[in-house]
């Protein structure tokens, strides 16, 4: 029962539940920029290369004989695998990079934010008492 109440005290911290929420968005993005690249972005650029769809360039190394498939060495998936990357890159550093602007104006508007005068503590208040009586009395 031990490791088990271990196991839900490691689960239930901060920082472990953000990051698996992270990732379940990061998934999620991720696809969304798939189909964006694939779906979006790519024809326009096969038109523009005369037709090239990426994701079927390949060399082929050995041919299909019979029941055995052919092997290929899959070059066009790979490009659109890295053209996916950047796009998503890019995009995360954009991301990144507002979220940073945001915080700096905040930080900057906290800096600027008049700061509210404190009460003095009842400490402050006696020590004040007790010497302006002291300043009385030496008169």
């Amino acid at each position: 029962m031990k490791w088990l109440s271990e196991f839900k005290k490691f689960a239930m911290r901060g920082n472990v539940v953000d990051m698996a929420v992270g990732i379940i968005i990061g998934a999620a993005f991720g696809k969304i920029v798939s189909s964006l690249v694939s779906d979006v972005i790519m024809p326009p650029i096969g038109v523009l290369l005369g037709g090239v769809d990426f994701s079927d360039l390949a060399f082929t190394l050995k041919r299909a004989v019979g029941d055995e498939p052919a092997v290929v060495i899959g070059y066009g998936k790979f490009i659109q695998t890295v053209i996916d990357f950047i796009i998503i890159a890019f995009s995360v550093f954009a991301l990144v990079k507002f979220i940073n602007m945001l915080k700096s104006k905040a930080a900057i508007e906290a800096e600027n934010a008049p700061k509210p005068v404190a009460e003095p503590t009842k400490e402050e208040q006696l020590l004040t008492e007790i010497r302006d009586l002291l300043k009385e009395n030496k008169k």
